[in-house]
């Protein structure tokens, strides 16, 4: 019976990963499939003709979510982080089953805006959450892992108007809620807190002389010259990250001369697939080369930064179906090297007791980020120069790379130390 539950806490990290890959592949998902499923709502909520008013429901997620990071990260923190996912959970889902009731733009806009409140929670509680349970062997790898997660729930929120074309939108917003719903009473009886970082929050709790302030953790963050830096260098790759995953469809169609239908999976399924297989080789790296050199982890990030410089030139000036694939492959890959180290980075300059706090800060800055390039893009694309607007966007990942080579400097594999 010992050996038995011996054998169950060595492995419960990795178990961890699993059950919370799931949701992120939920996550990703729930907030997807709107984006696939327009021609289908507009025949029953005419509103949602109008790209405007398309670009309004889609933008209402972004902002929420962006400025609901940084809450969530502080809530992360204070607050039993099991429970916070399991209702994060529970409430996304329950607002993607209440959409397929939505009669009016007006409902589907305000269940957007609920999403993002109740989605913004769960990344940093996950992601603190799984750097804990794993320390320097393993950690790049398991939140990696984590990540392919997200990108499978990317890639498959885009098949959402194929089961609304063979059903309903109806009945897909009300399928995939209830199975969410249903998971995260699954999580109810799987998913625990790590024991000592649960205690270290109770022993916080009662013991005022060691209670942290939100003021303070803030402080403690701002006052970290690192953190500072790694809140820059994660923001400006944001720009070409969120620049893909928005407008890479359209430079797809437009550089290829092929049709939307075409351009959408092919352009999604090869940044979905790269990336899976960049955070995976990304982790593996990572985790062994700071076993020998303190900054392997800011090494292996900045070789997955170098990756993406060429590939964005190529992605908006090539011209052929080798080129333009080849290079957002050689992206996808990169990317995925870069997205596997953020915490573990941030772990080498943060303590546990404010890592979800800074995360959902790096979030936030990201998702501004997504929502300034993603309107800038639009613009571009109007005046016909969206390709010179990707190629362009390799410069500022060049300073971006510049910026962590030079600053970033850990001591420690585990920052521990206020």
């Amino acid at each position: 019976m010992v050996a038995t539950q011996s054998k169950f806490r060595k492995y419960y990290p990795w178990i961890v990963v699993g059950l919370l890959w799931v949701v992120a592949l939920l996550n990703y998902m729930d907030r997807q499939m709107l984006s696939t499923m327009r021609p289908s709502m507009q025949i029953d909520i005419a509103e949602l003709q109008s790209a405007t008013n398309f670009g309004y429901l889609m933008g209402i997620f972004l902002w929420i979510y962006g400025l609901m990071s940084p809450v969530a990260g502080i809530i992360a923190d204070k607050f039993d982080r099991k429970w916070i996912i399991v209702s994060s959970l529970f409430v996304w889902s329950g607002v993607t089953y209440a959409m397929g009731y939505a009669d009016t733009f007006q409902e589907l806009y305000w269940l957007r805006a609920i999403m993002g409140v109740s989605e913004a929670l769960y990344i940093p509680a996950g992601l603190s959450l799984i750097a804990d349970f794993h320390e320097d062997k393993t950690r790049s790898l398991a939140i990696g892992i984590h990540m392919t997660g997200l990108y499978m729930g990317q890639a498959l929120g885009g098949f959402g108007a194929t089961i609304a074309a063979t059903y309903s939108w109806h009945t897909t917003f009300h399928t995939f809620g209830l199975i969410g719903i249903g998971y995260s009473v699954v999580l109810i009886f799987f998913l625990r807190e790590k024991k000592d970082a649960a205690a270290a929050a109770n022993f916080n709790s009662i013991n005022p002389e060691d209670k942290t302030s939100v003021l303070k953790g803030l402080g403690v963050l701002f006052t970290n010259i690192s953190f500072w830096v790694i809140l820059f260098y994660f923001a400006i790759p944001s720009l070409p990250g969120w620049a893909t995953k928005n407008w890479l469809p359209t430079l797809f169609a437009q550089n290829l001369n092929i049709d939307m239908a075409t351009a959408g999976p092919l352009s999604t399924i090869t940044i979905a697939a790269s990336s899976f297989l960049g955070v995976i080789f990304g982790g593996i790296l990572s985790d062994r080369w700071v076993q020998k050199n303190i900054r392997g982890r800011v090494y292996t990030s900045a070789i997955g930064l170098g990756l993406t410089i060429p590939s964005l030139l190529l992605i908006g000036f090539g011209d052929s179906l080798f080129n333009v694939v080849g290079a957002a492959f050689c992206f996808g890959f990169g990317y995925g090297m870069f997205d596997a180290n953020n915490m573990p980075i941030l772990c080498q300059f943060v303590s546990a007791k404010y890592r979800a706090t800074a995360y959902g800060l790096m979030n936030m800055t990201g998702v501004f980020a997504g929502a300034f390039i993603t309107d800038l893009l639009g613009k571009s694309t109007d005046a016909g120069n969206l390709g010179k607007s990707f190629a362009m966007l390799a410069g500022i990942v060049v300073v971006a790379l510049l910026v962590q080579l030079y600053f970033l400097r850990p001591k420690v594999n585990n920052f521990v130390n206020a």
